[in-house]
């Protein structure tokens, strides 16, 4: 048996033979796992439970929900765009939602989640952004206002972001090192998963002296991306 890791789907009507990738991965090869773990932006956005009831998520809930019926765990951890997900999302699909980070024992082995925004620390201006969205009193506000106020609100936020990404240097949008080692020994793991940065590689380091791993899940913007683990090891792969 083995456990599945993913992120970064950023689903959406926009992109739909993505979403019937991941239907297709959600009926085959997800049904042989011992649980799936999807990491962060699941959904290019999520304007709140209520909005499950919109067309376009139709398919990936019922997915979903199909697959935690038939006893395969799944677990979904918030990302930066769908950090709204909430009790109604985890009811109507199966799904138990995860904190960030979480500690996981995979096969004997301790392993932290992440969905990977938070080591980003080296991009100021976001991770001021991302505190004033994540602050509940914003969120209540936010969830108060109608779906086509949220909509709008969503479609202004993801314009100012493509415009603040344009401007800077890659390197500024992925992780600081400094701080994958200080949340790396924090939990007291050698081996560290995350997505976010839509950079996939298994990264060998040395972490006071001893081996350590960080693998960086990869985005579904072009094609599928997975990691896949058993007893004797992981393997970072393409879906096409």
């Amino acid at each position: 048996m083995t456990t599945l890791f993913i992120s970064d789907l950023h689903l959406c009507a926009q992109r739909p033979a993505l979403t019937a990738l991941f239907l297709d991965f959600l009926r085959g090869r997800a049904t042989h796992a011992d649980a799936l773990y999807i990491l962060g932006d699941l959904f290019e956005y999520w304007i709140g439970d209520d909005a499950a009831a919109d067309a376009e998520f139709a398919a990936v809930i019922a997915g979903l929900r199909t697959l935690t019926q038939t006893g395969v765990p799944v677990y979904v951890m918030h990302g930066n765009r769908d950090f709204l997900l909430d009790e109604e999302f985890s009811k109507i699909t199966g799904c138990r939602l995860l904190p960030d980070p979480t500690l996981m024992d995979l096969y004997g082995t301790p392993v932290l989640l992440m969905h990977g925004d938070t080591l980003c620390t080296d991009d100021v201006d976001y991770q001021n952004f991302r505190r004033i969205v994540r602050d509940p009193q914003w969120i209540k506000k936010f969830l108060a206002q109608s779906r086509d106020q949220r909509n709008a609100v969503v479609r202004d936020l993801r314009a100012t972001s493509k415009a603040a990404m344009a401007e800077k240097q890659p390197e500024i949008m992925d992780v600081n090192p400094a701080a994958v080692e200080t949340v790396m020994r924090s939990h007291r793991v050698r081996h560290l998963i995350h997505g976010h940065t839509h950079r996939p590689a298994q990264h060998e380091l040395l972490l006071d002296g001893q081996p350590a791993r960080r693998t960086v899940l990869g985005d579904w913007y072009e094609q599928g991306s997975v990691l896949e683990c058993d007893a004797h090891g992981c393997v970072l792969e393409s879906l096409r």
